[in-house]
């Protein structure tokens, strides 16, 4: 048997004070008028005998009965296998709040047990210890030291959070706030499920001189259905089309499910999309069409019905359509050929400018979604850079070369944007034979594909060199390009090989090809607008620059609240940096002093939603490391004498104050119930 505070056994000399009362306790004597004292003596010496075994049974309840409130002082304690803490100590406890922790074990949900487990923790240590509580928000009060009942308050106050960390995150958090005060005794607690994606821990990221000792907690069923993610089939959605939205639904469980009901919420109008039969395990692509009749920003929720995890079975998208393709037209003086200004201007779905290459203004090209270079000569190294960036920025540029094209100036132009370099002009008629109709400029154009399309034929064109980035988009019959498209940063180059003039080629007067080629064109822009985000992993977002006064500034209205983001002008873009402001998912409204001019989807990160957690063997390994526990947090009671034990032995001290009671009970008999 060992004492935490053997300094406590110098109170052991107060046993004195019993024996000195015993030693010095003269009892008067009374005369008593008696008849017949034949047997005085005899009764007399019977009587004191007694009396002073009486006496000296209390003087022994007295004196155990003091050494056991001496011992239960001194803390006394069976020593365990491991070193017991001596002194205070710096405790963190980790609960883990993400919606993984909404499944159900068989009395509550996984985050209340959390809950009760983190306050039993802590009121199994004392009141001098100093203590961390710390969730996945990573908030700034829950990084330092606090009293044991300010830690009590901060348990109670955990919600759940869209945010996942990794266990090595945690625990480098954890250390970094018991190393802000001095305290040697320093000790790590994890509570979670402990799913696979989060569980990183290795002997090599912990530190030796903290305890670590692992919480797990276990759900009844590891059953849950999430809508994984949603995209649009096209680049871009489509004016007055039926797109076609591609919709992943998984199934994380280990059971099969043949009635999962998907639902689209567009226009304000809930429509069942059918049910759906997944295997466990597995995941489905579902297709929606949404006939989008609305130009602007559009907005729609796909949603399934799933218990209990339920924050991933709502998928939040935004989107874009643009009622007019803005062209810029960019030819030697201003007058673009008759053909190609009539295509423009005679269709509404055109917002067409007209400029000369010699009176272009660099910073406004951005704003345009379509470039168009026809019957320009040559191509400066200004207009090269600046198309250059245009694209890599998500732009689209169109060349048509003239006939009698500086051939050298295009190919620099050509090489600076990985585009196929031009051969010296060769008058010879050439016929297109094929049209691509599975890339996006001519897919879903014609309504039958087998029908005999007029497709353009050339009296001369510049043979264009193969490039491994190179598309063709219609094809010659030797198999040479007439149409290529070239892919750079987050536009694209589409390079004819031809010139646009009708005595050359006759493409702008076949309008069943030229005017769809226009517009898609216009809205392929590399630069795919993202449907939504993710809470917490998509932090930068980016929408185009809008003309404002200088006290205008961007902020972001939604189901969370409103804020003011970060934001940063480059070139034609505005980039908002979020800051993990975002709290809960849903369409976010972006403004512009009251204006809204734009907005976007904002989903939780579907990491949380694979319920696969670590085994009892994979966690006897983890509890293999050096200096790292496996606590059983099944039974509370359990739970907090272990706890105990590993800080304090086996504390024997409750059995001390038990037999003082007991040594005083006795006494009180003695006195009561024995007479001298």
């Amino acid at each position: 048997m060992q004492f935490l505070y053997p300094s406590f056994l110098w109170a052991l000399a107060a046993l004195a004070i019993p024996i000195i009362i015993h030693l010095f306790y003269f009892r008067r004597f009374k005369k008593v008028a008696f008849s017949n004292v034949r047997f005085l003596r005899e009764v007399k010496e019977e009587t004191s005998m007694r009396s002073r075994l009486r006496n000296l049974l209390v003087l022994l309840m007295r004196c155990l009965a003091l050494a056991a409130l001496v011992f239960a002082f001194a803390q006394p304690f069976l020593p365990s296998d491991r070193e017991v803490l001596k002194g205070r100590k710096a405790v963190s406890v980790y609960v883990d709040n993400s919606f993984s922790m909404e499944a159900k074990s068989s009395v509550a949900s996984l985050r209340q047990i959390a809950a009760d487990r983190a306050r039993d923790i802590i009121n199994a240590y004392g009141v001098e210890d100093r203590f961390q509580v710390v969730d996945n928000d990573f908030s700034g009060r829950n990084q330092r030291l606090v009293g044991q009942e300010e830690a009590l308050q901060l348990v109670e106050a955990i919600v759940g959070s869209p945010a996942s960390r990794r266990l090595s995150v945690v625990n480098a958090r954890q250390r970094s706030a018991l190393n802000t005060e001095q305290i040697d005794n320093r000790i790590t607690y994890l509570v979670s499920d402990f799913q696979r994606n989060v569980v990183d821990l290795t002997a090599e990221r912990l530190d030796t001189n903290v305890a670590v000792n692992l919480v797990p907690l276990r759900a009844v069923r590891e059953r849950n259905v999430a809508i994984d993610s949603v995209w649009f089939e096209a680049p871009v959605p489509q004016l007055n089309q039926n797109n076609l939205l591609l919709v992943r639904v998984r199934n994380y469980g280990t059971e099969d499910l043949d009635n999962v009901r998907l639902t689209l919420n567009y226009g304000g109008q809930n429509k069942p999309e059918g049910t759906l039969k997944v295997r466990a395990g597995e995941y489905v692509v579902d297709s929606v069409y949404l006939n989008i009749t609305t130009p602007g920003v559009g907005r729609a929720t796909l949603a399934i019905k799933d218990f209990p995890v339920n924050f991933d079975d709502t998928y939040y998208v935004t989107f874009r359509t643009a009622d007019k393709v803005r062209v810029l037209s960019i030819d030697d003086d201003g007058t673009p050929i008759r053909n190609l200004r009539a295509a423009l201007g005679g269709l509404s779905v055109f917002a067409p400018t007209y400029v000369s290459g010699r009176n272009i203004d660099y910073g406004s090209v951005g704003e345009y979604d379509l470039v168009v270079l026809s019957e320009q000569p040559s191509i400066g190294s200004g207009l090269a850079e600046q198309l250059r960036q245009y694209v890599e920025n998500g732009g689209n540029v169109l060349v048509f070369p003239p006939k009698v094209a500086d051939v050298d100036s295009y190919n620099t132009f050509l090489s600076r944007v990985g585009a196929g370099s031009l051969q010296p002009f060769d008058e010879k008629q050439r016929e297109v034979s094929r049209l691509n109709a599975e890339e996006f400029i001519f897919r879903d154009v014609f309504r039958n594909r087998a029908a005999s399309l007029r497709l353009p034929v050339t009296q001369g064109n510049f043979p264009v060199g193969r490039s491994g980035r190179q598309e063709v988009l219609l094809t010659y019959r030797d198999g040479s390009a007439a149409l290529a498209k070239y892919p750079l940063g987050e536009g694209n180059v589409y390079l004819s090989s031809s010139p646009l003039d009708g005595d050359v080629s006759n493409l702008a007067l076949n309008a069943e090809v030229f005017i769809p080629m226009l517009y898609k064109m216009g809205i392929s822009s590399g630069r795919r607008r993202p449907v939504a985000y993710t809470i917490g992993r998509d932090e930068v977002i980016q929408t185009n620059r809008r003309s404002a006064s200088a006290e205008l500034v961007y902020k972001l209205r939604g189901p969370g609240g409103e804020f003011i983001p970060e934001q940063r002008v480059v070139d034609n873009r505005v980039l908002i940096g979020l800051g993990g402001q975002v709290p809960e998912a849903g369409v976010y409204d972006l403004l512009l002093g009251d204006e809204a001019v734009d907005a976007f989807a904002f989903n939780y990160d579907r990491a949380e939603s694979d319920l696969t957690y670590l085994d009892e063997a994979e966690l006897e390994r983890l509890a293999d490391i050096p200096n790292v526990e496996l606590l059983n947090a099944a039974n509370q009671a359990t739970l907090i004498g272990d706890i105990r034990e590993r800080n304090e032995g086996t504390p024997l001290w409750r059995y001390f104050i038990w037999a003082a009671l007991a040594f005083f009970l006795v006494e009180v008999l003695l006195l009561r119930f024995w007479r001298a």
